[in-house]
């Protein structure tokens, strides 16, 4: 079974699924019209919420969402981490994303006595000791920088809000040094497994930004369909050299 050709859908979350803790009614009831027929993933940037927060947000609007079903920054984070012998790492991120982390990485001591790693989330409890901290640590050439995703904002419904690219702004003037590696959108590494269980073919990438979900899409050679439920406008998407394969209100029109 598929739908317009896709077996598989995968959808940023903020502003595609629910604005802030408002679900967008239409994609909820496509996902539920069509979950039969389609596998769905959700994909999202923000590092301020663990699998379990996603998965209890989703469900609380009806959505049957299992930790399966989740791709974040993390699995590519910890994939690096791995292969790159890093097993100490300060994190500049909150409770709920330390103990993400620390689930998929058991290995991984986190804190800031021998830190090999800097590792910058979307720290919601962002502290001026950590800055100190992470800034002492960044002064050290031999320790690596690291931050889950570039995203400048993160959507609020009284307006954007300071995200992981805006921090990487502050360390960039106090340190002069930017992430040797970024994770998340539009990294297609973000979508890990799913290149092994379906074609490209078969893959479409739902999301309402175009600098990450559309760039992501194209990164990896996958279908797009922009929605104006969230940041990007017809407009927007008129300016692009490359459009969006559909582009609907909210995902309920497609």
């Amino acid at each position: 079974m598929s739908y317009l050709g896709k077996n598989c859908f995968v959808l940023d979350l903020d502003g595609t699924v629910y604005v802030g803790d408002r679900p967008i009614q239409g994609a909820v009831d496509f996902i539920l019209r069509r979950r039969e027929d389609c596998d769905f993933y959700f994909l999202s940037n923000n590092t301020s919420k663990g699998p379990s927060t996603y998965i209890k947000k989703l469900n609380g609007m009806g959505i049957p969402a299992e930790a399966r079903h989740l791709l974040s920054p993390t699995l590519p984070l910890v994939a690096y981490l791995r292969v790159s012998g890093l097993d100490r790492a300060y994190l500049v991120g909150n409770r709920d994303y330390a103990a993400a982390l620390a689930e998929a990485m058991p290995e991984l001591y986190i804190g800031p006595e021998g830190a090999q790693a800097v590792i910058l989330a979307y720290d919601t409890e962002l502290t001026y000791e950590k800055l100190k901290i992470s800034t002492h640590l960044l002064q050290k050439p031999e320790t690596v920088y690291l931050a889950t995703h570039p995203d400048l904002v993160c959507p609020d419904p009284e307006g954007p809000l300071p995200d992981v690219g805006s921090f990487t702004a502050l360390y960039e003037k106090t340190v002069g040094r930017l992430p040797e590696r970024i994770f998340g959108k539009p990294d297609p590494a973000v979508l890990d497994p799913l290149p092994s269980l379906y074609t490209r073919e078969e893959m479409v990438m739902v999301g309402d930004r175009l600098s990450t979900d559309k760039k992501l899409a194209e990164n990896a050679g996958i279908d797009f369909v922009l929605v104006l439920s969230g940041e990007a406008t017809a407009e927007d998407a008129a300016g692009e050299e490359r459009r969006p394969w559909r582009t609907v209100r909210d995902l309920g029109e497609l």
